[in-house]
């Protein structure tokens, strides 16, 4: 058997954006798991989010996508950056993991979207003589 998902349910996919770090697990549905979707750190995803739907729907678009939301449960865990950075984090570990269960099918779909890409930039450092990483203090020329 070549079917990795008989062996170990749990499909992962890992995702970074900014200072978050995000490790989700798809779930398959069955008729003994609770109604929650979407578990953040042990939470609720509306209660952790506050129930800001901007956030919400960025997690589930993957899901949705590939018409999958109502087949897993997605449990992540995060740690790290804004609630931004955050859902964004998740978003790409969801389409990570989305590939794992099937590549050939969810991968172009998933690449045309955009949500396969990791988004590399972070925050500037601060340098020294200056008050933040490009300000500058008011230039005096007497």
């Amino acid at each position: 058997m070549n079917n990795k998902n008989q062996t170990n349910p749990d499909v992962y996919g890992i995702g970074r954006k900014k200072e978050s770090t995000a490790i989700v697990y798809l779930v398959p549905f069955s008729e003994s798991t609770s109604q929650v979707s979407c578990e953040v750190n042990g939470q609720k995803a509306d209660s952790y989010f506050q129930q800001n739907f901007t956030y919400l729907n960025q997690i589930t678009l993957p899901l949705k996508k590939v018409k999958l939301e109502k087949k897993y449960k997605i449990i992540a865990n995060v740690k790290g950056g804004g609630l931004t950075g955050q859902a964004d984090s998740i978003r790409l570990a969801i389409a990570r993991a989305l590939c794992k269960i099937d590549k050939v099918n969810f991968r172009p779909i998933l690449k045309f979207e955009g949500f396969l890409k990791r988004d590399a930039r972070i925050k500037e450092r601060r340098k020294y003589g200056l008050k933040k990483a490009r300000k500058a203090s008011q230039y005096s020329k007497r």
